[in-house]
């Protein structure tokens, strides 16, 4: 594969456009043809598969740590600027507000923050450690074995299995 279509295949990946991937790439003659052509070949298609995968684990990693900050971050500089009467450009750029969902001041004057729910974070992280570890997916096996008995044979039998008489 030469240093070209492996651009080809990256650009594909970001623009799912296989025109534009071309372009970028730097194919000048006919680039709908040679991307679509590129697109058929087994080796292509391998490498855009093998960018997905490392895509998609990078954007969950992304995902993770947003919701840990989200979670887990300082309010500190939010608090501060809440007593700042005129806060200049650079102390706002210096400030971490990642925790900030919305900044308010209403004409009364007085300014109103509000943070994203850190509980929602939390619950998002918990769903996906759990999803991580195949925990979910364990769970909701065991909940539909457990409906499964308990849909079927009679009240006998769904009381051995329960208790595992005999």
């Amino acid at each position: 594969m030469t240093r070209q279509e492996r651009q080809f295949c990256c650009n594909y990946v970001s623009s799912g456009n296989s025109t534009q991937a071309a372009v970028l790439a730097g194919c000048k003659e006919d680039p709908e043809t040679w991307g679509e052509n590129l697109l058929c070949r087994e080796d292509i298609a391998d490498e855009i598969a093998r960018l997905l995968v490392i895509r998609k684990k990078t954007v969950s990693s992304m995902a993770v740590t947003g919701y840990k900050k989200l979670a887990f971050g300082g309010i500190g500089d939010a608090v501060s600027l809440l007593y700042m009467e005129n806060p200049d450009v650079e102390k706002l750029k210096n400030m971490d507000l990642y925790c900030v969902s919305e900044i308010r001041r209403p004409k009364e004057g007085a300014m109103e923050i509000k943070f994203f729910d850190r509980l929602k974070a939390l619950e998002k992280l918990e769903a996906g450690s759990l999803e991580d570890n195949g925990a979910v997916s364990f769970f909701e096996a065991l909940n539909r074995g457990a409906s499964a008995v308990n849909n079927s044979g009679s009240r006998q039998e769904r009381t051995e299995i329960e208790y595992g008489g005999d």
